[in-house]
C-alpha cells in the first residue's frame, strides 16, 4: 500500500433539539428548503435523490485499532497509509462540497441590503459548514492526483468543481457558484493532522472565500481546529474549537466566532460565541449557539445582560458537578451533552441543523445531503468527467458492500498513481493540473488555487487516466 498516502480526517451535525425554536422578529429567520421523508420533493421536473445507501456500514468491531496507530504516536498522519476499515464511502472532495448544504444562507445574504445582516448569515454559513462532522468517524478516501468532483443543484441554485491539484502535501480546491452569477465560494484545502495516543488533531489549513457580486464584497475565512478522541479506547467523539475570524474586506466589518473547547465539565462542549463589529471595531450583534445545533444573533446589551443572571446562577451547581466529578484513566470520556442552546428573548434564529435520518447510524452517519453525493445519477456517465470520483471503483465497492473488493480495487489505483508519478520522474516531467492554477488570494495575499474556468464546457479529451 501507499506509504505516501494522505489521511485525511473525520469530519463530522447533531440532530437539532426542539428547544431551538423560532425567535421573535420572525421576519428575519431564515430556513432551509423543506424537505419530505428526507428527500427533496419533486418538482418542476427535478428528480427525487436517493435517501440511503445501498447496504449499511460494515462493523469495525473486530479491528485492532491500536495494533496500528500505536506506531504513528506524534507522526504526521499525510505520510501514513491507513486501512480501508476507517474509511466511509467518500472521497474527501466529495466530504467538501458538504461545505454546500446550507447554501440558502448565501442567497438570503444576497437579498439583504445591511451588511451587518449580510454578516450575520455569513457567519450562519460558516458554522454550518462543520455541522456535518458531528458523529462522521469514518474518514474519506484520499483523492488521487487529478481526480476531481462536480456537485450541479439545479434546484438550489448553484454548481461546484474540485480537484486534488497536489498529492505531497496534499491539497484539495474548490470553485462553487450561483447559476445567476450572484456569489462564488472558493478555496484550497490543506489538512495537517497529527495523532497524540489518543487523540487525531487536524490543523485546518487554506482560506475561504466568499464573493457576493451585487454588493461587490468578499469575505474570508479559515475552518476551526478539529479533534477526535478516543481513537483507540472509548466512545468516538468530536470537539471543534479554535478563534475564526471573518473579514469583509469592502466594508471593514469583521465577525470574530470563538467554538469553544470542551472544558472540564462539558459545559462549553459544541458551544459558539463571538461578535460582529464595524471597521470603528464598534460591536454591532453577538452570535451564539453550537456548531451542531443552531446559531442565534442579538443585540450585545442584551446578550450581556443575559450572560451576568447566568454566570450568577450557575456558581452552585458548578461546585455541585465538582465533587461529582470523575476522571477515567483510559479514555477521554465525552461529557454529557448539556441541555440545548437556549434562546435569549429578543434573539434571531439564523440556522439550525436539519434532522438526520432515522437510519444515520447504520450509514456511516450520513446526513441526507452526504446520502446523495456519490449517487450516479441516470444520464450521468458520458457527461461527467471521466476524472469525477464517483467513479472510483474502491468507492463504489465500498459502497455497495463489497470490502474486499474496495481494498484490492484502492491498492491497485495507489500502485498505478505511483507508477505514474515514477513515469513523470523519468521523463522529467511535472504534474500538470486541468481546473486549477496556483497563485495568491486576491484579498488576503496568501498562496491558494485559483480556479482558470472552463469545466462545465464538457471538452474532457485530454484528462488524466487515473482510474
Amino acid at each position: 500500500m501507499n506509504s505516501e498516502e494522505e489521511f485525511y480526517d473525520a469530519e463530522t451535525g447533531l440532530e437539532s433539539d426542539d428547544s431551538c425554536e423560532v425567535s421573535f422578529k420572525d421576519a428575519c429567520v431564515y430556513e432551509s428548503k423543506q424537505t419530505v421523508n428526507g428527500k427533496v420533493p419533486s418538482e418542476n421536473g427535478v428528480r427525487e435523490r436517493r435517501t440511503t445507501l445501498p447496504v449499511p456500514m460494515f462493523s469495525r468491531n473486530d479491528f485492532s485499532v491500536w495494533g496500528f496507530l500505536k506506531k504513528c504516536i506524534g507522526m504526521e498522519l499525510s505520510k501514513i497509509t491507513m486501512p480501508i476499515v476507517f474509511n466511509e464511502p467518500l472521497s474527501f472532495l466529495q466530504r467538501i462540497t458538504e461545505y454546500m448544504e446550507h447554501t440558502y444562507l448565501i442567497h438570503k445574504a444576497c437579498t439583504l441590503s445591511d451588511s451587518i445582516e449580510r454578516m450575520q448569515l455569513v457567519a450562519a454559513f460558516a458554522v454550518s459548514a462543520v455541522a456535518s462532522q458531528w458523529d462522521r468517524t469514518g474518514k474519506p478516501f484520499n483523492p488521487l492526483l487529478g481526480e476531481t468532483f462536480e456537485l450541479t443543484r439545479d434546484e438550489e441554485g448553484y454548481h461546484m468543481i474540485s480537484e486534488q491539484v497536489s498529492h505531497h502535501p496534499p491539497i484539495s480546491a474548490f470553485y462553487s457558484e450561483s447559476l445567476n452569477q450572484d456569489f462564488s465560494f472558493h478555496g484550497s484545502i490543506y489538512p495537517k493532522l497529527k495523532f497524540w495516543g489518543k487523540s487525531v488533531e487536524a490543523e485546518p489549513k487554506g482560506t475561504m472565500t466568499l464573493e457576493l457580486s451585487k454588493h461587490r464584497e468578499a469575505y474570508t475565512w479559515t475552518n476551526p481546529m478539529c479533534c477526535v478522541h478516543n481513537v483507540i479506547l472509548g466512545k468516538l467523539w468530536i470537539e471543534q474549537y479554535g478563534t475564526v475570524e471573518i473579514v469583509n474586506h469592502s466594508t471593514g466589518d469583521k465577525c470574530v466566532l470563538n467554538f469553544k473547547p470542551c472544558g472540564m465539565f462539558g459545559k462549553e462542549l459544541h458551544r459558539v460565541e463571538g461578535h460582529i463589529q464595524d471597521k470603528s471595531k464598534k460591536k454591532h450583534q453577538v452570535i451564539y449557539g453550537k456548531w451542531t445545533e443552531c446559531v442565534y444573533s442579538i443585540e450585545p446589551k442584551v446578550y450581556e445582560v443575559n450572560k451576568k443572571a447566568e454566570k450568577k446562577s450557575g456558581e452552585d451547581s458548578k461546585k455541585h458537578k465538582q465533587e461529582q466529578s470523575t476522571v477515567g484513566d483510559d479514555a477521554d470520556e465525552m461529557p454529557d451533552v448539556q441541555e440545548t442552546v437556549t434562546m435569549i428573548p429578543g434573539s434571531t434564529l439564523l440556522w439550525r441543523v436539519a434532522p438526520r435520518p432515522p437510519h444515520s447510524t447504520q450509514m456511516y452517519n450520513f446526513t441526507n445531503f452526504a446520502m446523495t453525493l456519490n449517487e450516479l445519477e441516470p444520464g450521468t456517465i458520458g457527461v461527467i468527467a471521466p476524472t469525477d470520483c464517483r467513479l472510483r471503483p474502491d468507492i463504489r465497492a465500498m459502497e455497495n458492500g463489497d470490502i474486499d473488493t474496495a481494498s484490492q480495487e484502492k491498492e491497485r489505483l495507489e500502485e498505478k498513481q505511483r507508477v505514474a508519478r515514477r513515469e513523470r520522474a523519468k521523463d522529467e516531467e511535472e504534474w500538470s493540473t486541468r481546473w486549477f492554477q496556483q497563485g495568491n488570494n486576491r484579498y488576503t495575499g496568501a498562496a491558494d488555487w485559483i480556479y482558470k474556468g472552463g469545466y462545465f464546457d464538457r471538452r474532457y479529451s485530454d484528462l488524466p487516466d487515473i482510474y
